[in-house]
């Protein structure tokens, strides 16, 4: 069985190690060690992980994150490469389920804000792994659009969402559509079929978690 998310978690360190701590991200003002140190948060400290989503809890794990950053840098990337099998994010069990979206996501945050990026080939199993959580994301973000939104990926399928009745179309690969449909519009590689207004709309909607 393919190991999609090791896969991406492995590229991930590696480009890490080669752009150097203080090379940009697609997350505004972060910095490639601001997002080692993210991903460090997320999976080995519980205590400060939930303040990752939950603002009430955010000061706390910013805290926590700014105090892992300040770690040598080829401590902090090993850290991210070999994760800790006790954590309920990153054990055997919930690794390729919980960390696919999130480690192809980050890596493409650190690819496309480096000069001269370029898309790559992403393995057709990848993809369709992807496409898997497209579905649900797409009805999570778009459920409330404005819109009859068809969300598509040729040769993976299609899912339609939103609450109006004009047509929207949104197609592209799945990694595409994935990086569209967490806020990072601005460097995802998608094409939209609907009115201009609801393109701008679309494109300027705010769908990061």
């Amino acid at each position: 069985m393919a190991r999609f998310a090791q896969m991406e978690r492995q590229a991930l360190a590696d480009l890490f190690l080669a752009v150097g701590p203080d090379a940009p991200t697609i997350n505004d003002g972060w910095t490639t060690r601001d997002l080692a140190a993210h991903l460090v948060v997320r999976e080995r400290r519980p205590d400060a992980g939930p303040g990752i989503w939950l603002p009430v809890l955010r000061g706390y794990s910013e805290r926590v994150r700014t105090e892992l950053a300040a770690r040598p840098f080829p401590d902090l990337v090993q850290m991210v490469r070999q994760p800790p099998v006790w954590s309920p994010l990153s054990n055997p069990i919930t690794d390729e389920l919980v960390n696919l979206m999130e480690f192809f996501i980050h890596h493409e945050d650190v690819r496309r804000a480096q000069q001269g990026w370029e898309p790559r080939e992403i393995p057709p199993g990848e993809q369709a792994a992807l496409w898997k959580r497209v579905v649900g994301v797409s009805k999570l973000r778009l459920r409330r659009f404005d819109g009859a939104v068809r969300v598509v990926a040729d040769g993976y399928g299609e899912v339609t969402t939103g609450t109006g009745s004009d047509p929207v179309l949104i197609s592209a690969a799945p990694g595409e559509l994935v990086m569209f449909l967490t806020g990072r519009q601005r460097v995802a590689q998608v094409q939209i079929d609907c009115p201009a207004t609801i393109e701008e709309r679309l494109r300027n909607a705010g769908f990061g978690f």
